[in-house]
């Protein structure tokens, strides 16, 4: 199960930490949910999700501040001695010392923000979601062509790095040479990456290791890209029939979404890097709503129809 630390999250997001003798460095975070605990702060705690963040807005909190002291201590501790991960307080509120005793004894970590709750727990889903999402490593190439992420796959030696090569000379920006790192951050967006350690790296068979960073510049790689097209290069096969006109779309399955995929034949002479830079620009202009293809069979039944009627 993937995890988060919980002193990442406060890293990023900017909390402040107000129980400095809890220790954060151990504790985890594995949903990407949030919680906020209304109805537990009234006592309720059947299908309370304690293992996610829980969030205390200003209404919560002034609910616990119209308490008399000790039926707000006693609500607050049935509450955080639950196990949860953190408690973070918004909209500039404060917990008072009595909240902050509770916390340090229990071990459970008080935060706060200054962000409205709305704000705050849509940048922390979102942030979360990126973090936990599903992720697989796959052997290809994924390079920004026109700000299209295409996935270039196929067997070992076929020409992969040297078509990112010449991309890269053409100006587009390599991500990751060799195994790219995919996370599932929605239904309908793949993310990938490069591994830290191959990261700006590509491998060239018969010259070794090159540092794309060093040798292009910064503005020929990039950390991430969402991936919009997979382009699967494979041995020209004599006796196979290639699709030569595209009105069909064929789809790879990558983390259960599905993306537009083609099979590219590789024989002496073809421009690989000029083929997929065709391939993304067309891939971009179909989601504009203009269909080379299509607009090319249109073509040919208008004039079959003008032919049939004279």
């Amino acid at each position: 199960m993937k995890a988060v630390k919980l002193t990442k999250l406060v890293e990023e997001l900017n909390l402040k930490n107000l129980t400095s003798d809890v220790d954060m460095e151990n504790v985890r975070i594995t949903v990407p949910d949030i919680n906020r605990p209304a109805l537990q702060l009234t006592g309720y705690f059947e299908h309370f999700a304690s293992e996610r963040v829980q969030i205390i807005g200003y209404v919560e909190f002034t609910y616990l501040m119209h308490l008399e002291r000790e039926k707000k201590i006693y609500c607050f501790e049935q509450f955080i001695s639950k196990k949860i991960p953190c408690v973070i307080f918004t909209t500039m509120t404060e917990p008072d010392e009595d909240m902050l005793e509770l916390g340090n004894r229990y071990g459970v970590p008080i935060l706060v923000t200054e962000r409205t709750t709305s704000n705050f727990m849509a940048e922390i889903i979102r942030w979360l979601n990126v973090q936990l999402a599903p992720c697989i490593s796959i052997h290809g190439v994924l390079v920004d062509v026109y700000g299209e992420g295409v996935l270039i796959m196929g067997e070992s030696g076929i020409g992969k790095s040297e078509a990112a090569l010449e991309l890269i000379k053409r100006g587009h920006r390599l991500v990751s040479d060799d195994v790219v790192e995919i996370s599932k951050v929605s239904d309908v967006t793949l993310v990938g990456t490069a591994p830290d350690i191959t990261r700006h790296f590509i491998e060239l068979r018969g010259i070794g290791i090159i540092d794309v960073k060093t040798l292009f510049g910064v503005e020929s790689v990039k950390n991430t890209q969402s991936i919009d097209l997979v382009i699967k290069l494979e041995e020209w096969d004599r006796d196979k029939e290639y699709d030569r006109l595209g009105l069909k779309e064929e789809y790879t399955e990558i983390l259960g979404n599905k993306v537009v995929c083609h099979s590219l034949p590789i024989r002496p002479g073809r421009n690989l890097a000029v083929i997929v830079e065709s391939a993304a620009v067309n891939h971009r202009q179909k989601k504009m709503g203009y269909n080379a293809a299509q607009e090319l069979y249109n073509r040919v039944q208008a004039n079959l129809s003008r032919k049939r009627e004279d």
